[in-house]
């Protein structure tokens, strides 16, 4: 995978990060795409891959980042649509904007994303494009309305891309972690302490980790080794997946 190029969103913390380092590992150019400078362009730099900053918010930001990476290097081969963010909220008080927000960065952007890239794909007849979804893709949880429609929806635009790039070498999957451990997870457990008066150790018992059967957070590095996978001609067949990785949340 050499001489391929890698686009991924949400680059410059968490599973981004882990995703970008281990594909550049692999001998890819990875394209690190964030609204965060300082820490983009230096995962960047410590990579030797280009930062490129994007709000995912906007529909022209989107295509610019596509374009800007064709212009360069005339082919992008894999796309990692990572990018999101959390709130929580009852239903009655969900913000309308933050709601829009959340739709907009993690499944419109994804599906422009895709949308963009995907000529050039379709062209080489070779693309790996996979969504970093979550476990609340396939289950709910209360005051997480934003969140879960997205991630629901983005296991939808998994299948339905996937079906559309099966006859030109383009395949599309999603993988559905549980609580990973980042810098996003960790201030939802500080959060949830001081709203629940308990422990961060009692949150993560009691409250994050109730559902699954192993006790731990994931690491961003895990979930990096399965995008990794998913890049190879080894997972040629592998297409419109959800790659479940929810500590055995969903086997009960």
């Amino acid at each position: 995978m050499s001489k391929k190029i890698a686009l991924v969103t949400g680059a410059a913390s968490g599973i981004g990060q882990a995703t970008a380092e281990r594909l550049a590992a692999e001998g890819l150019r990875v394209m690190v795409v964030d609204t965060d400078h300082e820490k983009g362009r230096a995962v960047a730099d410590a990579i030797k891959g280009v930062f490129i900053a994007c709000d995912l918010r906007s529909g022209a930001d989107c295509k610019l980042v596509i374009s800007k990476i064709l212009k360069a290097y005339q082919r992008i081969d894999i796309l990692v649509n990572n990018a999101g963010f959390q709130h929580v909220a009852p239903i009655e008080s969900f913000p309308e904007d933050i709601w829009d927000d959340m739709l907009k960065v993690m499944l419109t952007a994804p599906f422009l994303l895709t949308r963009y890239v995907w000529p050039a794909m379709q062209k080489n007849r070779w693309g790996r494009i996979i969504n970093i979804a979550s476990i609340h893709g396939q289950v709910a949880s209360p005051f997480k309305a934003g969140y879960v429609s997205a991630k629901h929806g983005l296991l939808g635009l998994t299948k339905t891309t996937a079906l559309e790039g099966a006859d030109v070498g383009i395949t599309v999957n999603a993988i559905c972690p549980a609580y990973v451990r980042t810098p996003l997870v960790e201030q939802q457990i500080k959060d949830q302490a001081v709203a629940h008066g308990i422990s961060e150790e009692e949150v993560l018992k009691d409250v994050m980790l109730q559902p699954a059967a192993i006790k731990r957070l994931i690491e961003p590095s895990e979930v990096a080794e399965v995008v990794a996978f998913l890049c190879t001609d080894a997972a040629s067949s592998v297409t419109g997946a959800s790659w479940s990785m929810d500590l055995g949340w969903t086997a009960r």
